[in-house]
């Protein structure tokens, strides 16, 4: 496992080089909110060298609580649709463009485990998101398995993935 692991680092590292050149290539800023992924995404992101030219910043907002107060969401999506849904995962990404005035932002929210949270949501599922300035939004669903780092850097990597599909 621990092998698995740090083969998904090396791909999530060589995601995140590519998309820091996609982004100072287009001169685009990013703003990131993250959830179970709790700033690795934003981590990732900071180990190439030159983000500091695209990356604005990350908000981790691992609680409904930290989503509603920092993002500014209507603390009805989580509680209507969950904390691990297409629209909370939505209104995570909104909530950081509008915060920080970025040119896109991504969000991620999931279920890393072990253990479920008492809602219908499998271990492993996760929300990734992209907003734009356009006002352009995708969302996506994932289901992994594994442990809960392997799901927390496959979530990292959709997130970086994502992202690359940017125009």
């Amino acid at each position: 496992m621990e092998d698995r692991n740090k083969e998904l680092l090396v791909k999530a590292e060589k995601t995140a080089e590519a998309l820091i050149y996609k982004l100072k290539e287009r001169s685009i800023t990013l703003a990131l909110a993250e959830s179970c992924t709790g700033g690795l995404v934003s981590a990732l992101l900071a180990g190439v060298p030159g983000t500091s030219e695209v990356l604005w910043g990350s908000f981790v907002t691992y609680t409904k609580e930290a989503k509603v107060s920092m993002l500014g969401i209507d603390e009805k999506i989580p509680e209507t649709f969950g904390l691990v849904s297409k629209e909370t995962a939505c209104a995570m990404a909104q909530g950081a463009l509008r915060k920080s005035n970025a040119g896109i932002a991504a969000s991620v929210t999931g279920l890393a485990g072990p253990a479920g949270d008492g809602s219908n949501v499998k271990v492993g599922t996760v929300w990734t998101a992209v907003v734009s300035q356009k006002g352009e939004i995708t969302a996506k669903e994932h289901h992994f398995t594994g442990a809960r780092n392997e799901v927390r850097i496959n979530a990292a990597i959709a997130a970086l993935e994502m992202l690359q599909t940017i125009d």
